[in-house]
This record gives structure tokens, C-alpha cells and sequence, in this order.
């Protein structure tokens, strides 16, 4: 139950951290702001204050910023009737360089909230990466043969010019993979001394084993900052978490479509709720790198030129700006329409699946 209201609290955090974004935005360009929603409708309650009205809605996976003149023309409202507002408060009629400060406003928010969140746990100093060590060595296999021995931390792999450094335990595998029944080189750290072995590792090596034959572990060291040095370090290190996310996500396509890929694996609610369970047993740094993490996702997501997302309608904007024409408006609702029906379904089948798996 706990695991559930902290998912609930972090999904809270995010969503009105990014609908800040833009309703903070839409106030600066003085666009009238009808709606500021937590959920998806039915609304369950709301609370007009000022010229907005605040909601809270059944369907706690989102939400949303309702802004005037943003999914119709004013002139078919006006001609109805059905509005005082002034013209000029429309998000329609503002200028493309506006309206795109509002739509980039809410991913600009969640790459802001990551940046602050990774500065604050670099405060306590940040673990890092720093080798990779033989915690043991199997009997009769390759690196047993050639010399190796527990302790010895593994610096380069490889052979000559082709030798690469070694960062993480996924390297050890991923190289030595690609020798499998080649002759290959392993320099390793002994007692303050490196030393050079060849060995060939296994194409075909028992279950469990490995082609080196070893057990390897990660080690991690502790890198400290001066405070004043922390917000530059906070940004690289979002920035480049950012960088890996959108890589890895523009990189589904071709797993989609390529035979032997490895599988493709997408996380909705439940899945996100079991990763913040297993957070929650490694401590509160883990749940605030978790929250950073999910913040960038949905940054990177957000702003990619799909229907309904944010950069979706950015698409529609920079056409506008280029051609001096605005878009078609009954294109960018069904296209908007579709996105929506299309996300929704992936949701639906996504969840389905996660308690098929998880449950059933």
C-alpha cells in the first residue's frame, strides 16, 4: 500500500510540475486559462479562482491545461455566442515564437525538476562507476588457465589498438562476447601492478559460466563536488541522462522491425509502480534518482513530433511560422484525435498486459 502512495505522490509531482510549465507560460503571454486539471474527465470536483478553474478528475494518469482558443477558431465561438473573452487572450491568435514558449514550457519544467533533483543528491557525493573486479574464478575455464585470479580488477580488453577500456560489468560481457573462440588480451590491476594476459574465451561454456569463466562485480567509487560546482555537474549529468533516454527511445523503431532483436519492453502504471517498490528498499536517494529518471522520460517523450503530444502540435506551429498560413484545423484535430485514441489504447494494452503479467 505504501509502494502505492508513493507512485501516486511522484505521479502527482510530475504531472503539475508540467502543466505549471505551461499555465505559467500561457500567464506570461497573457492567454486565457479556462481549465487547470489533475486526471483525466469525468471531474470529480472543481474550484474556480480568479479566471481559472482548478480540477481534480477520476483518471489519475495525467493532466491537463485547457487554454482558450486552443482546439477551435474564437470567430466560430464568438459567432455562437458563447464567449466574451477578448480575441487577443486566444492561443490561436498569439504569435508562433508564443505559442511555442507555452507548448515547450511543460518538458522544460520536467528537465528543470530532474536537474534540481540530481543536484540534490549530488550534495551527498555521487557514486560512479570505477572499474570492473574478479570477485572469482571458475575451475578449468579460460581465465583460470591463463592467470587471472580473484581480486584483479579488469582495465582493457581486447587486442592492440582494438582494446577497450573497461567502465562496467556489461562491457566485460558485451567484448569478451564478441572474442568468443578468438584469441584476445586482458590487461588487469594486481596489488598496484598491471599485467597483460592472453586467454580465448568460450564460444559454447557451460550454463552459468560465462565464456571467461569468471564472477565479476561492479565497483563504485564516491565523487565529491564543491557546493558551487554542483548545479554545472547537476546539469551534465541530466543532460546526459536525457541524451541516453531519447537515444534509446528513438531506437524502438528499428527493434520493431528487426528480426533477433532483443525484446522491446514497455512500462504503464503497474510496471512503474513495481520499479518505485524496488526504489523504495534501496532508500529515499533512490526514490528521488527514480523521480528524476520518470521526469526526463516524460520530457523526452513529450517532445517528440507524434499527434497529441506536445510535439506534435509543435509540428503544426512550425508550419505556421515557415509558411505564414496556420494549419488546417480540422487536420490537427483528427490528427490530434487519433494520437489521443492511439495512446490510449497502448495504455490500455500495456496495462492489461502488466496484470496479466504481474497478477494472473
Amino acid at each position: 500500500m505504501l509502494t502505492v502512495l508513493i507512485f501516486i505522490i511522484i505521479l502527482i509531482i510530475l504531472v503539475l510540475v508540467h502543466e505549471f510549465g505551461h499555465f505559467f507560460a500561457a500567464k506570461m503571454n497573457g492567454i486565457f486559462v479556462e481549465e487547470f486539471g489533475f486526471g483525466f474527465p469525468p471531474r470529480l470536483f472543481g474550484k474556480r479562482i480568479g479566471e481559472t478553474l482548478y480540477s481534480v478528475n477520476l483518471i489519475p494518469l495525467g493532466g491537463f491545461v485547457k487554454l482558450y482558443g486552443e482546439e477551435y477558431h474564437e470567430e466560430d465561438d464568438n459567432s455562437k455566442g458563447k464567449s466574451r473573452i477578448p480575441p487577443h487572450r486566444s492561443f490561436i491568435d498569439k504569435a508562433p515564437f508564443q505559442k511555442t514558449i507555452v507548448l515547450i514550457a511543460g518538458v522544460v519544467m520536467n528537465f528543470l525538476l530532474a536537474w534540481v533533483l540530481i543536484s540534490f543528491l549530488f550534495l551527498s557525493g555521487v557514486p560512479k562507476p570505477s572499474g570492473v573486479m574478479i570477485s572469482d574464478i571458475l575451475p578449468n575455464s579460460p581465465a583460470e588457465t591463463a592467470g587471472l585470479m580473484k581480486s584483479d580488477s579488469i582495465l582493457f580488453i581486447g587486442n592492440g589498438e582494438e582494446s577497450k577500456k573497461v567502465v562496467m560489468t556489461s562491457d566485460v560481457i558485451e567484448i569478451t562476447n564478441g572474442y568468443a573462440g578468438k584469441q584476445m588480451k586482458i590487461i588487469i590491476e594486481r596489488q598496484n601492478k598491471t599485467l597483460n594476459f592472453t586467454l580465448i574465451p568460450r564460444e559454447n561454456p557451460p550454463k552459468g559460466e560465462g565464456a571467461l569463466g569468471v564472477v565479476i562485480q561492479q565497483n563504485i567509487k564516491t565523487i565529491s563536488y564543491p557546493w558551487y560546482q554542483i548545479p554545472y555537474y547537476g546539469f551534465i549529468e541530466t543532460a546526459g541522462t536525457a541524451k541516453t533516454i531519447a537515444v534509446e527511445i528513438l531506437k524502438i523503431p528499428g527493434k520493431l522491425l528487426t528480426k533477433n532483436h532483443a525484446p522491446v519492453e514497455f512500462a504503464g502504471p503497474i510496471g512503474i509502480a513495481k520499479i518505485v517498490g524496488e526504489a523504495r528498499k534501496f532508500g529515499l536517494n533512490a526514490l528521488i534518482e527514480l523521480t528524476a529518471v520518470i521526469s526526463l522520460n516524460l520530457a523526452v517523450i513529450n517532445i517528440l513530433p507524434l499527434p497529441a503530444l506536445d510535439g506534435g502540435r509543435l509540428v503544426f506551429i512550425f508550419y505556421e511560422w515557415i509558411s505564414g498560413r496556420r494549419p488546417n484545423k480540422k487536420l490537427e484535430q483528427y490528427l490530434n484525435l487519433f494520437g489521443i485514441i492511439l495512446f490510449l489504447g497502448l495504455g490500455a494494452a500495456i496495462t492489461i498486459f502488466e496484470i496479466n503479467k504481474y497478477f494472473l
